[in-house]
């Protein structure tokens, strides 16, 4: 049968508690302790708490025989969470009447005769302490009952001290917060972990209560920035709780987006730094022979410096244009609404305007009797200027571009076809990503920002068209951009 209380072992385990919750570490490491001296002055195999909230239970402090039970979730509609609540405040059972999903395991593992004390507060249930025995020994002596009734009103102390309980993640207040919450002990260990926390870092609560926190904490009073293993990022913060020290409480939310601003920001710095630095050399090149050789130079010289000087100056005057027109698409139209206008027309003289290198190779087909198209005359030009100027970085030299428009009846479309290198089908997508580039291993063959799609695709959607490549059969590209009728 069980021997009788060892009041001796249970003043001296209790008083331990006590000076350790006098010198700062309370909460869950207490109640671990206050647990281990009760089980050993009661002859328990086991002894376990759960915590209660509006949801139902968890078991967040365990010793012994059903130490493998900590963290474990139970339902507030489980029949074992109705059975724990409600009858006598002090009572004892055999785990065999249990039918929850718990009881369920505690009875596969070994059955058990069970004493039960709910912990409360002004008549609220906190939570319910349980010394579990085996079944094949004498009924538990009263004075266990008496004992364990102690305890649970003990742990109920703490909770109405707030020595860090409680560890659920219910409380309204904590489970509205948008930003991940946790409050960690001085071993870093999870004691709550709110519904965002689990939704931020796909972490349950179940998963992290009682383990180390799933990343690193920064110092009290600073924030760290974490790369998650799926590289998503972090921002951590954390602060020690009012108290004897031993609980941190942190915060964090997801950064991704800032973190990827930043990213293409230095991108976009070092990209168009280069795209830059190229036309500005050559222009200052060929201007300085000019000025420091002119008398030496023969006409044919100076005739080629300043054909050169031109033809940089225009890739100067394009990328400066295309740089400002995606700062523009970036903040939206902001201009007059779409209207509609002579789709054919306009296309003849964007590509009046575009280089003369790239205009002989290009031929137009626009039928008579075009629909009109609605959106904004003054961005086909842009669009048109970087298709055509895709096409051609992207082809050999002297082959044909050809630009053709018409319509499926809903809407008005344009083509510009090229005899080029093509575009893999995996990267017709990724071909409108700001910064990208086909071969983009090879940039002095194909030299470029990455901006020219991503702008042409940012412009033809705020008209509420479309824009999209695919390989053209023998060889080369096929860009679409459809817009709508007016």
């Amino acid at each position: 049968m069980p021997r009788r209380t060892d009041f001796s072992a249970l003043i001296n385990g209790h008083t331990e508690v006590i000076e350790m919750i006098n010198s700062g570490e309370a909460g869950v490491p207490a109640l671990n302790q206050l647990l281990r001296v009760a089980q050993q002055a009661l002859g328990a195999a086991g002894m376990a708490f759960v915590e209660f909230a509006p949801t139902g239970g968890r078991v967040i402090a365990a010793t012994g025989t059903v130490e493998w039970a900590l963290g474990q979730f139970l339902p507030a509609d489980d029949p074992d969470a109705v059975c724990l609540l409600s009858g006598p405040r002090v009572h004892q059972l055999d785990t065999g009447r249990l039918t929850g999903r718990l009881g369920t395991k505690l009875a596969e593992s070994a059955r058990s005769q069970m004493v039960v004390s709910r912990a409360e507060i002004d008549g609220h249930t906190m939570g319910s302490l349980h010394a579990l025995y085996p079944a094949d020994e004498d009924r538990p002596c009263p004075d266990h009952q008496c004992v364990i009734a102690y305890v649970a009103s003990c742990i109920a102390h703490l909770y109405g001290d707030q020595c860090g309980l409680p560890v659920h993640v219910d409380g309204p207040i904590v489970a509205a917060l948008a930003d991940g919450l946790a409050v960690v002990d001085r071993e870093a260990r999870v004691r709550l972990w709110n519904p965002a926390a689990a939704q931020i870092t796909g972490h349950t609560v179940t998963d992290v209560v009682s383990q180390p926190v799933p990343f690193p904490l920064p110092t009290p009073g600073q924030a760290l920035d974490h790369r998650l293993p799926d590289g998503r990022w972090l921002r951590v913060t954390s602060g020690e709780l009012p108290g004897p020290g031993t609980l941190r409480v942190v915060t964090f939310r997801d950064i991704t987006d800032q973190q990827q601003s930043i990213t293409d920001h230095d991108l976009f710095v070092a990209v168009t730094s280069h795209e830059l630095r190229t036309p500005v050399t050559v222009i200052k090149g060929y201007a300085d022979t000019l000025t420091d050789h002119w008398e030496a130079l023969s006409d044919a010289d100076r005739q080629l410096a300043a054909q050169k000087i031109g033809q940089r100056a225009n890739e100067l005057a394009r990328l400066v244009d295309r740089l400002l027109s995606s700062s523009t698409a970036e903040a939206g139209s902001g201009g007059a609404p779409p209207a509609p206008y002579d789709l054919g027309d306009a296309l003849r003289a964007a590509v009046t305007d575009l280089p003369a290198e790239l205009r002989r190779r290009i031929t137009l087909t626009a039928p008579v009797g075009l629909p009109r198209a609605l959106g904004h005359r003054a961005s086909l030009a842009t669009v048109l200027t970087e298709l055509c100027t895709n096409a051609g970085k992207y082809s050999p030299p002297a082959s044909p571009i050809r630009i053709t428009a018409g319509t499926d009846g809903q809407t008005v479309s344009i083509r510009v076809t090229d005899q080029g290198i093509g575009i893999r089908p995996e990267h017709v997508e990724r071909a409108f990503d700001q910064y990208w580039q086909g071969d983009s291993d090879d940039r002095h063959r194909f030299p470029g920002a990455g901006l020219g799609l991503f702008l042409v695709r940012r412009i033809v959607e705020q008209q509420n068209g479309q824009v999209s490549l695919r390989p053209k059969a023998g060889g080369g590209t096929v860009a679409e951009v459809r817009l709508p009728r007016g």
